[in-house]
């Protein structure tokens, strides 16, 4: 396996190389270089290094240096993502956990009109965490390769091809994990046709397994693919969004076979367009089966996420306040031959359902209050209120990721209270410059009756505290 990996990384490392190569003679041409600008996404900044180049050399505009570096301590007080069954648990059992987690990525990339090469190496390392998954550790490897073929201003019809992240809508079911210390990318194709109306994109992929040990290959036994569809031109306030999406898992996969079938469609107001108010809604139904304990079960599931707010522009901070409601299916009877479970495919929970990452979207109410504020222009604070319940105490309380907790008192508790706790979040995010950007935040979980209950019998449960700061910095 070692070696059939390093073969595949060595060939798609000279592919890209040998492309580099063969477009640098265009780079030469004056004229090529100041059309080549155009295709360079637009930002703020490009980064540190490329800003600086940019300025000092014109003609290597075409081309995309820099990275990243991040670093992240965290310290969790009895609710460790390393334990998820021994949450919120007094007595009898180990549940702290505190580590720093670094990540660095370094990238190339050159562009023309028609085509856009890039790649992205990263390193994951972490320092005392107590996980024995480590999933903060993934020596230097592959993050990203691809090739985009086409140019959207003067023929609708795109291609990106290769190893790349995958991020639609709210990333409530497709996202890059960005808060983990790995990410999430796909090898993956992806067409794109795109008009001033509305885009849609059609692809197949699979998930890249971070594997420290190895060369991170993507899951061969686990196919993702779907259609996505945008557009803000239907509503002229929102824009409107619609997704079929496919996951096929057979033997041998990191997940149990399955064959998910998703449904749905997003809404979100466009800013600036409604004077000061915003909402969003998205609602997802799915439809297949999946193994469960060697058992193909019937998957009917469905799960609704909206909210909105109102910011007050004019006043000191900009204040917003906003509510929003989160809710997807749990199982209601284990021995009936279905799951109404939903399976949360690949998304990125961390900014949904509580910074604490306690629950992800399956068998969940949750209500959420949240103040917004800006004490100036490179600083914003939110503070957040959560309210859990599980949708079904049939079913498990799950975890942000994984399967759900049991042992240690939990388990399929039917007969207890659904309202499994409370979460208070604040977090202040200070961009420095275009380049470094700080971050900190402090979550505490007060715990209700479904905890309270699970956790009787084996040491009380009690409340639990997470504190993090982070420095990002771009170049």
């Amino acid at each position: 396996m070692k070696k059939n990996a390093y073969i595949t990384a060595s060939w798609l490392t000279t592919g890209v190389a040998l492309i580099l190569l063969n477009t640098t003679a265009f780079a030469a041409d004056p004229a090529v270089a100041a059309s080549s600008t155009a295709s360079k996404p637009a930002a703020a900044s490009n980064g540190l290094l490329n800003d600086w180049l940019d300025k000092q050399y014109p003609a290597l505009q075409p081309w995309d240096f820099g990275g990243q570096v991040r670093f992240r301590y965290e310290v969790f007080d009895n609710a460790s993502p390393a334990y998820p069954n021994r949450d919120f648990q007094r007595n009898g059992a180990a549940n702290d956990n505190r580590y720093l987690w670094t990540r660095e990525r370094i990238h190339l990339g050159y562009n023309t009109p028609w085509l856009s090469v890039y790649g992205e190496g990263q390193n994951s390392d972490s320092t005392g965490d107590h996980d024995t998954r480590n999933p903060g550790r993934d020596p230097f490897d592959l993050y990203q390769a691809f090739v985009i073929l086409g140019n959207a201003k003067e023929f609708p019809l795109t291609a990106k091809v290769g190893r790349q992240e995958l991020i639609y809508g709210d990333e409530r079911l497709i996202g890059a994990s960005d808060w983990s210390n790995t990410g999430r990318s796909f090898d993956a194709a992806k067409l794109r046709y795109e008009n001033k109306s509305f885009w849609v994109d059609a692809f197949v992929s699979r998930v890249v397994l971070i594997d420290p040990n190895e060369y991170d290959e993507s899951d061969h036994h686990d196919w993702f693919s779907g259609v996505y569809a945008s557009s803000t031109k239907l509503i002229p306030v929102q824009e409107s969004q619609f997704y079929v999406l496919s996951r096929n898992s057979g033997a041998g996969a990191a997940v149990s076979p399955r064959d998910i079938y998703s449904i749905g469609g997003r809404v979100k107001s466009l800013p600036g367009k409604l004077k000061g108010w915003d909402y969003f809604g998205e609602i997802v139904g799915q439809f297949g089966s999946v193994s469960q304990s060697g058992v193909r079960r019937t998957q009917q599931a469905f799960a609704v996420a909206a909210g909105g707010g109102y910011t007050w522009q004019k006043v000191v901070a900009s204040p917003r306040l906003g509510i929003e409601y989160d809710y997807a299916t749990g199982d209601s009877d284990p021995k009936d031959g279905k799951s109404d479970t939903l399976g949360n495919l690949f998304p990125t929970n961390h900014k949904h359902y509580g910074l604490m990452d306690v629950m992800g979207w399956r068998n969940i109410h949750d209500l959420r209050f949240s103040l917004g504020l800006k004490p100036c222009k490179k600083l914003s604070v939110s503070l957040d209120q959560h309210l859990f319940w599980l949708a079904n105490t049939h079913d498990y309380f799950y975890p942000q990721s994984g399967s759900g907790r049991t042992g240690n008192g939990y388990g399929l508790n039917a007969s207890y209270d659904s309202y499994v706790g409370s979460e208070f979040d604040l977090e202040a995010n200070y961009a420095l410059t275009a380049w470094p950007n700080f971050r900190a935040g402090y979550g505490h979980f007060w715990t209700g009756g479904y905890v309270d209950s699970s956790k009787s019998g084996v040491g009380g449960a009690t409340g639990s505290d997470w504190i993090y700061v982070q420095a990002l910095v771009k170049f």
